[in-house]
């Protein structure tokens, strides 16, 4: 991971425009071992239907949401526990440079196959102000253009299409970016997840 190469890039750009995109962020083992599993979960039907909303609020509608997934736990495998790792690194980075009281983090595997979309949405629930900073790492090694699947962030006036392409990596404040993912034409893989603090926490905010 090149926190240190990039680490002024990612504070300057989280607090001046509220996300950033680094290629390259990740070693190119770890991102072939990560598209390796991904893809073999898949294949063995451990990635289940995405739902959108929490507790009573869950639910399954390919309509609005079309991904599979599956939550990261340290000990699935030695890729994922390097990945995590990695994370907690940053979740620390965050917290000593930008005081955001980040107390954990929790990612998925997102497998999204050809024809499905994840509509307009914040990644902060309503009722819940626990996830700070969105990330996604693409997985995607043979990505061109025309394979659609953008990340498209909503910037007011204006917007910005992300290419799904392997070690891709993104942040950005849950909060404040409307995001969506744009239908896709071919299998596209990542791993999304959220920095989290403690619900109600009082702590720094970059918006």
């Amino acid at each position: 991971m090149n926190l240190i190469k990039y680490r002024e890039r990612i504070c300057e750009e989280l607090v001046s425009q509220g996300w950033t995109v680094i290629d390259h962020f990740f070693e190119p083992g770890l991102i072939a071992q990560l598209t390796a599993e991904c893809r073999q979960q898949q294949r063995s039907g451990l990635l289940k239907q995405a739902g959108t909303g929490r507790a009573e609020g869950h639910a399954v509608n390919t309509t609005t949401r079309g991904d599979q997934i599956r939550w990261l736990e340290t000990g699935m495998s030695p890729a994922i526990d390097r990945y995590l790792a990695c994370l907690d690194e940053l979740r620390q980075f965050f917290n000593r440079h930008l005081y955001l009281g980040l107390q954990d983090s929790e990612h998925h595997f997102a497998f999204y196959p050809p024809g499905s979309f994840y509509t307009r949405h914040l990644d902060r629930f309503r009722q819940d102000d626990s996830r700070v900073v969105s990330s996604v790492l693409y997985l995607n090694a043979a990505w061109r253009a025309g394979h659609g699947g953008e990340l498209r962030l909503d910037l007011g006036e204006s917007h910005e299409d992300i290419e799904p392409v392997a070690n891709r990596f993104v942040l950005f404040i849950s909060a404040q970016i409307v995001h969506e993912v744009l239908p896709t034409h071919a299998e596209r893989l990542s791993l999304t997840g959220w920095f989290k603090r403690a619900p109600g926490h009082d702590a720094a905010s970059l918006t």
